[in-house]
């Protein structure tokens, strides 16, 4: 609803609310952190496209996500980080098919 107020969104549509006035100002880049969190699957769905689309147009994005599915969705590079350091870095392909990484760092 256009009438109502920022603060009586819920979560996900205050995350939603934020990525729209940041893209409003025509940045070059857009640091993302965790934007799926708090957002309904079919949001973040058509926010994965949105992201697409942006980068197809130029636009830089630096994601910071928990959300692999999504993150593999949008992703060029992949860095995984534990307690500041770099653990790993590559493609979302390479990260896909580093099975140790992937258990040692993504997996609870």
């Amino acid at each position: 609803m256009p009438d109502r107020l920022g603060g009586r969104m819920s979560g996900g549509e205050q995350q939603m609310l934020t990525v729209a006035r940041t893209l409003m100002g025509n940045p070059r880049l857009v640091l993302l952190d965790e934007p799926s969190e708090g957002v309904a699957p079919l949001i973040v769905e058509q926010m994965a496209r949105m992201i697409s689309e942006l980068k197809n147009h130029g636009l830089s994005v630096l994601l910071s996500e928990q959300n692999l599915p999504f993150a593999a969705a949008v992703s060029d590079r992949v860095y995984v980080l534990e307690k500041g350091q770099v653990r790993f870095e590559g493609s979302m392909e390479q990260l896909a098919g580093d099975e140790d990484v992937r258990r040692q760092y993504l997996t609870i």
